[in-house]
């Protein structure tokens, strides 16, 4: 049975890099129903890597804007269990993937409108970006770092920045007059 279960991990990738290729074919449906599958072969205490993975494309067969956000929270809460004390698999590999992940959590979250959560993801995203290698991936998730930080200042403007209060009519500040001044 263990020695199953080990084929069956070391498989994986390859599962999961078919069914992408299904959905990248266009068959959304398809590709959800079979994620899922692997899904609940691997279950909740497969490798977080995995998980992850799994988790990060299965999000992206979602129909429903909610339901694609708590895939890639799924996706995120593996990752950071990978890079706990004990990971499986390199460090190196889960903070490569970061960046992607912060990312997709930012843009789920301003399709919610949810712009604060958007932006924190977003902050994320560019932190974790310097794990990132000069190499096709890393280009394309750069681009997409650089398109979503555009996007989101046209659709979520920034909040106003705090300041002095503004004066009002004969050089007061505005608002209801202070009492016991």
């Amino acid at each position: 049975m263990a020695q199953w279960q080990e084929q069956t991990a070391d498989a994986l990738p390859a599962r999961i890099g078919q069914v992408v290729m299904l959905h990248h074919a266009g068959d959304r449906e398809e590709a959800r129903s079979r994620l899922l599958a692997l899904w609940a072969d691997l279950g909740t205490g497969g490798d977080p890597l995995h998980r992850c993975t799994l988790a990060h494309f299965l999000a992206d067969t979602q129909d429903d804007p909610a339901a694609e956000l708590a895939w890639d929270l799924r996706a995120l809460a593996a990752a950071e269990e990978a890079t706990g004390p004990h990971p499986s698999p390199p460090p190196a590999a889960v903070r490569a993937f970061l960046p992607s992940l912060h990312l997709d959590l930012a843009a789920d979250y301003a399709g919610l409108g949810r712009a604060e959560a958007a932006r924190s993801h977003l902050r994320q995203a560019r932190t974790t970006a310097t794990a990132l290698g000069e190499d096709g991936y890393g280009t394309t998730v750069r681009a997409a770092l650089t398109r979503l930080t555009h996007r989101l200042e046209k659709e979520l403007p920034p909040e106003p920045e705090e300041g002095p209060p503004r004066p009002g009519p004969g050089g007061g500040p505005l608002g209801p007059p202070r009492h016991g001044h």
